[in-house]
């Protein structure tokens, strides 16, 4: 892919993460449930809906539950609800920048700590090995300082 094109995506992308981390989690019994219930819906109701029977609701419930449940599945329940089914990615900590440059600086960083373990057994260790790593990561990602 394109250097400059993967850029772009991962900074919308970051972009997007507010939003994405503002979502509430989902619900323990599932948003089918949860939702049905909140709007008064029964299981037949949103059955004549998808033109499935109630015991195929629950079914969908009860795998939603247990994270069994396709996304067409899912979608065709939010829009029995007249619900839109909206789905994301978000990174367990960071940024998508930071999740797409994490395994460089871990090269990086490997690298460089075998450098000056061999420096070290010559008695010549450099004192600023963090800032060693830092550089050679951003020498790698193109990011000269």
């Amino acid at each position: 892919m394109n250097t400059q094109f993967r850029q772009l995506r991962l900074s919308q992308l970051d972009r997007s993460l507010n939003t994405a981390r503002s979502l509430p989690p989902r619900p323990a019994t599932g948003w089918i449930a949860s939702v049905r219930e909140a709007l008064g819906l029964t299981l037949s109701d949103i059955g004549r809906r998808m033109h499935v029977s109630k015991q195929s609701v629950q079914e969908f419930e009860w795998t939603e539950a247990s994270d069994r449940i396709t996304l067409g599945a899912l979608r065709r329940a939010a829009e029995a609800m007249n619900c839109e089914l909206v789905y994301v990615f978000v990174p367990k900590s960071g940024s998508f920048a930071e999740l797409a440059e994490r395994p460089t600086r871990e090269r990086a960083a490997r690298d460089v700590k075998r450098v000056v373990h061999t420096m070290a057994l010559e008695d010549q260790k450099p004192e600023n090995a963090e800032q060693l790593i830092e550089d050679e990561a951003q020498r790698r990602l193109g990011k000269q300082r």
